[in-house]
């Protein structure tokens, strides 16, 4: 399968912060959200993505501010958010800074409200009685009809409105798989014209690379929440991520995390889902390839869900305990040329150890630059174990420590329980 569309460049060294503008501030505005932003840009943030900033219907809504996903009207903001022109502030304040801004697009549904009901109700499936309906149990939208050219015009004037106005630079798509190919394919064919984009689509689906840049890991997060269970082995793991290599296209991004809105809604935070394992997975997230992502409130820890339908504003602290912890790693992500995603001068090995039953050690290494990573998957305290190979030689630097360790191929090490290692070279 080939891919029909490249990236734009920046794309293969950056990183994604969620904002949860609803709860990020006790305001829950753009302008409340823009004091955020020189913090987020020392933690090492390149990308932002908003949930949905567009109004939500007040027919058939969920709780008392309803879910970002039902969306009354494609081509409008949030009153509750602000302003159309804050937002385009917020865009530029972030452009400023060198951090670009998506945008979270619903292309299946709308709600039950949605302006396009009155003027073009043709634009949606109907029973045998002209009835709207809701796509599987999901209550308070309504289905789309993807046969409906009316529609996916409009859908892309939409989309076109908003990188004209505000400069947007790519595309975060809700359940993009919901939507057919064709219509991704046309609307990147027509938004791509305007600027280069970066499409990230909500998908697993293989045959969604045709068209989009990078997709979600939703199989790795869960299995990486049954590891942390005992429900699964390192095996199980290591399995996925061998199909990630071999199985999606070589220039194939791919999106690692491990929380989101829905995840950390509807599951909970990393550490009620992942214990100890939590950071020692977000380090994975951030070195095995791809795309980094870190959701609003993980630099402070968030350790709770949040709630997604009523008005549930982070507790910031002030303290920011892993600000360090993820600007080490997205740094390193950023500007480390063995860690870009989709590059094919990358390779990576699996790293084979005494104790791999418990240990996950890989490298990456792009000419003479190398990445190193060796985790201890396990509540084993000091935990010994030796490794063998001709592909790790020479002086390399923890980028947590700033220790050197010297290596020929082999070693010895002994690492305490859900320890993490991250050697540069």
């Amino acid at each position: 399968m080939q891919q029909e569309f490249s990236p734009p460049g920046w794309a293969l060294s950056t990183n994604i912060y969620e904002v949860n503008l609803r709860q990020y501030t006790t305001e829950g505005t753009f302008k409340a959200f823009a004091s955020h932003l020189p913090r987020l840009k020392a933690m090492g943030v390149q990308t932002l993505w908003f949930m949905p900033v567009h109004p939500i219907g007040k027919m058939k809504r969920i709780g008392t501010l309803g879910s970002y996903y039902s969306i009354s009207d494609h081509k409008a903001v949030n009153p509750e958010f602000g302003t159309l022109d804050d937002f385009k502030d917020i865009i530029i304040q972030a452009h400023s800074m060198g951090i670009r801004v998506m945008m979270d697009w619903v292309a299946n549904h709308t709600s039950w409200d949605h302006v396009w009901t009155k003027d073009h109700p043709e634009y949606y499936v109907r029973d045998s009685h002209g009835n709207f309906q809701s796509p599987y149990d999901w209550q308070d939208v309504i289905q789309i009809d993807h046969n409906s050219i009316g529609e996916q015009q409009a859908m892309i004037e939409t989309m076109q409105f908003w990188v004209n106005e505000c400069d947007i630079d790519g595309f975060r798509c809700d359940m993009a798989h919901l939507t057919p190919l064709s219509f991704w394919r046309m609307a990147r064919q027509r938004l791509d014209q305007i600027k280069p984009l970066f499409w990230l689509g909500e998908t697993e689906e293989l045959s969604y690379h045709e068209v989009f840049d990078a997709s979600f890991t939703w199989e790795l997060l869960h299995n990486l929440e049954a590891y942390w269970k005992g429900e699964k082995s390192m095996g199980a793991l290591e399995s996925t991520l061998t199909k990630y290599l071999t199985v999606f296209p070589e220039k194939a991004l791919r999106l690692y995390f491990t929380s989101n809105h829905d995840e950390n809604s509807h599951s909970g935070s990393e550490y009620e889902r992942m214990g100890d394992a939590a950071k020692p997975f977000a380090v994975l997230c951030a070195t095995f390839g791809g795309i980094p992502l870190v959701y609003s409130g993980q630099e402070m820890p968030l350790t709770r869900k949040l709630d997604f339908f009523n008005k549930d504003a982070i507790a910031w602290t002030g303290k920011y305990l892993l600000h360090d912890f993820y600007k080490t790693l997205l740094e390193l992500h950023t500007t480390h040329p063995a860690l870009r995603g989709g590059d094919p001068a990358v390779q990576i090995y699996r790293i084979q150890t005494t104790q791999d039953e418990h240990v996950l050690a890989y490298l990456r290494k792009n000419k003479e630059r190398e990445v190193l990573v060796i985790l201890n998957l396990s509540a084993k305290n000091d935990l010994q174990f030796e490794f063998k190979s001709e592909n790790v030689t020479g002086e390399y630097q923890n980028i947590f420590s700033g220790a050197s360790a010297l290596l020929d191929g082999s070693g010895s090490f002994s690492m305490k329980n859900w320890e993490y290692l991250v050697y540069s070279k």
